[in-house]
């Protein structure tokens, strides 16, 4: 797979572009309709327009062939018009992404509207649902729990952890220092090796939970990991405690069981699919919703420590207890 600008030169088969081109969390609820996409199209070459810092985790999608760099809509897809046979727009059914997929000139496009399309829902509708709708509604078969995406070859750095995630991109989806420390302080009397990861942004946030528990400085994963490595350590896990966040979308891709927060975002729109070992933490009766928020949402801060482990022993997960059992020799 090839991450470009622009289109690489043809291998003889017809073109299909996919535009999505949003973040990590955006990228994971549409994988089953490019799933579906691959199935109703397995002679032709599947370029996924999304951005270019989600290149590893475009890797890790096999039904996508080339990836081009997306900056949203600030630039034309890089295909010349008339080169694709198929255009899918995935990322939304206003003007603007429409407008870059129409200017592909595709013998055929599958979007929300028009003649063909179905109408674009507005209440809150389950992500996933929603594009594997468009396939289904176009008439091709997609099931919307068909989450899962490939493993990076490199092994995971940590094997059999708990997971921390304290990141997320907007204060909206913040969960207090003092709690995700008391969790971890929860999962180490449970038994588990915890570690903690989050983006470059998060590595203060991680400091101060370990500094709180006294967790080794190697248990500290944030601002350390790239998207495949960090994509390793969520497969390889025991179990995965995060907010509303593109770690939440990797435990569900890889079967993982996992404990969610959700803050401004509903549930009902960005959750976990219904199949896998998941739960879901918030209290939607005081949700204000404005994800761009810089403080908590109360949905969120509603969220206790206490529940988080309640949900962790609803789960049943075993900790790996090799790397806590002590050997005497």
């Amino acid at each position: 797979m090839t991450a470009l600008e622009a289109l690489p030169p043809s291998d003889g088969r017809p073109e299909l572009v996919v535009l999505r081109a949003i973040k990590l969390g955006d990228l994971l609820v549409a994988v089953p309709a490019l799933h579906a996409i691959r199935r109703a199209f397995p002679d032709h070459r599947i370029s996924l327009a999304t951005t270019a810092w989600l290149a590893p985790v475009v890797e890790l999608i096999p039904d996508v062939d080339v990836h081009l760099a997306q900056q949203g809509f600030d630039h034309p897809i890089g295909v010349p018009a008339g080169v694709t046979d198929v255009a899918v727009n995935l990322h939304g059914a206003g003007p603007e992404s429409q407008d870059l997929v129409d200017a592909l000139g595709a013998r055929l496009v599958i979007a929300h509207g028009g003649a063909e399309g179905p109408a674009w829902e507005t209440g809150p509708v389950n992500e996933r649902e929603r594009w594997a709708g468009l396939l289904t509604a176009h008439g091709y078969d997609a099931d919307a729990d068909d989450v899962a995406i490939a493993r990076p070859a490199e092994p995971a750095v940590v094997e059999d952890a708990a997971v921390v995630h304290v990141g997320a991109f907007h204060g909206a989806r913040h969960w207090p220092v003092d709690r995700f420390a008391d969790v971890v302080r929860g999962l180490q009397e449970r038994g588990f090796h915890v570690v903690l990861t989050g983006g470059s942004a998060d590595v203060e946030r991680a400091a101060a939970v370990a500094d709180a528990v006294g967790l080794a400085p190697e248990a500290v994963l944030a601002g350390v990991l790239d998207l495949q490595p960090f994509a390793a350590v969520v497969a390889a896990a025991r179990l995965v405690v995060t907010v509303d966040t593109g770690a939440a979308h990797l435990a569900s891709a890889y079967g993982v069981p996992s404990v969610v927060l959700f803050g401004p975002a509903p549930p009902e729109s960005w959750g976990p699919p219904a199949t896998g070992p998941h739960i879901v933490l918030t209290d939607a009766s005081v949700r204000r919703g404005d994800v761009f928020a810089e403080d908590p949402d109360p949905a969120i801060l509603a969220v206790h420590a206490a529940d988080v482990l309640g949900a962790v022993d609803e789960l049943g997960v075993a900790p790996d207890l090799r790397t806590t059992a002590t050997t005497d020799r």
